[in-house]
């Protein structure tokens, strides 16, 4: 029986390094049921776009919401915005700067949201982007800008100063932040091939922070960026995301260390050097915004009724003690 998948010349280029000697059995039975791998992809990437062109935010609480990207200098923070931008956009996009693995060239704080194509209506997220985390004192982002972040205090384009904090007198601090100001969900960015060999120092201000991020109930996730293969997250049919043996470890490091559950460790490949998109990488990119945006709606769902008395009783900003 003559199979003829149906694949573009970079799907088939990709799927060639993917799958190996799985690609004939697999393309087969793509095409005794009328469509191929690349077919798969594409629908199922198509489903994910809608899914989250028609997400609204839990009870309306909020019209937009706010996911903080934190993370080690060059761990892919600025290239994850790129890459969601990129897949609703269509082409490869490069808005945020991008510095290398051991300069951050992030110095302001971002917040970027992303429009339906070019022309189309802004989506209802936001991706706050902030300083890498250097395990050095004084360097990268200062620990103690990390509690007016979340409570919704700093402004977009704020410049970060790792030796000065922003303080109430700064004259752009935003004195009395509302619900949709806050963080709703926070994501910790890690390259998933150096995340085994994070130095104490930086496994301590992770856990700094991340006990910060339990004070203030805020969601939270972790997201592996660098993935090199994508069938390391993906089952033989690929889209059933599972963890396979070669990212295991990192996967349950994460978990000991901060306690994050598994199902909120994602992993994606960020566009960096490519020229064209590819309906695996975009899986995963949508796939990992998509349960960033059910953890905020958790967070937003867990919300005493009165709103005002909760945010009147978090108002008290605790700072970070120097070590």
């Amino acid at each position: 029986m003559a199979v003829t998948p149906r694949l573009t010349w970079l799907e088939e280029k990709s799927l060639r390094n993917l799958l190996g000697n799985a690609s004939l059995s697999l393309l087969y039975k793509g095409s005794v049921h009328g469509y191929g791998i690349g077919d798969m992809f594409q629908r199922h990437r198509r489903k994910l776009l809608a899914d989250l062109r028609d997400y609204k935010p839990h009870a309306d609480l909020v019209s937009n919401i706010r996911i903080l990207l934190l993370g080690p200098v060059g761990s892919g923070k600025s290239s994850f915005f790129n890459s969601v931008k990129s897949v609703f956009h269509d082409h490869i996009t490069h808005q945020a700067p991008v510095g290398s693995d051991n300069i951050s060239i992030t110095e302001q704080y971002r917040m970027y949201s992303v429009r339906n194509g070019k022309y189309g209506q802004y989506l209802p997220f936001t991706l706050c982007d902030s300083m890498g985390l250097d395990e050095t004192d004084d360097v990268g982002l200062c620990l103690d800008d990390i509690p007016y972040i979340l409570k919704g205090c700093v402004p977009d384009r704020y410049q970060f100063n790792p030796c000065n904090p922003i303080t109430p007198k700064h004259p752009t601090f935003i004195t009395s932040p509302s619900l949709k100001d806050r963080i709703h969900c926070v994501a910790y960015v890690l390259d998933i091939n150096s995340v085994n060999n994070l130095s104490s120092k930086m496994a301590a201000k992770l856990k700094q922070i991340h006990e910060e991020v339990l004070n203030c109930g805020v969601a939270h996730v972790a997201l592996f960026t660098k993935l090199n293969n994508c069938d390391e997250v993906l089952q033989n049919n690929l889209l059933n995301m599972t963890r396979k043996m070669t990212s295991q470890s990192q996967v349950m490091f994460i978990n000991k260390m901060l306690g994050i559950p598994l199902s909120n460790i994602l992993m994606v490949g960020n566009y960096a050097s490519e020229q064209e998109l590819n309906p695996v990488k975009d899986v995963l990119i949508l796939s990992a915004l998509r349960q960033m945006l059910r953890a905020a709606d958790d967070f937003l769902e867990d919300l005493p009724g009165n709103l005002a008395s909760f945010c009147s009783s978090h108002k008290a900003l605790v700072l970070f003690e120097k070590s």
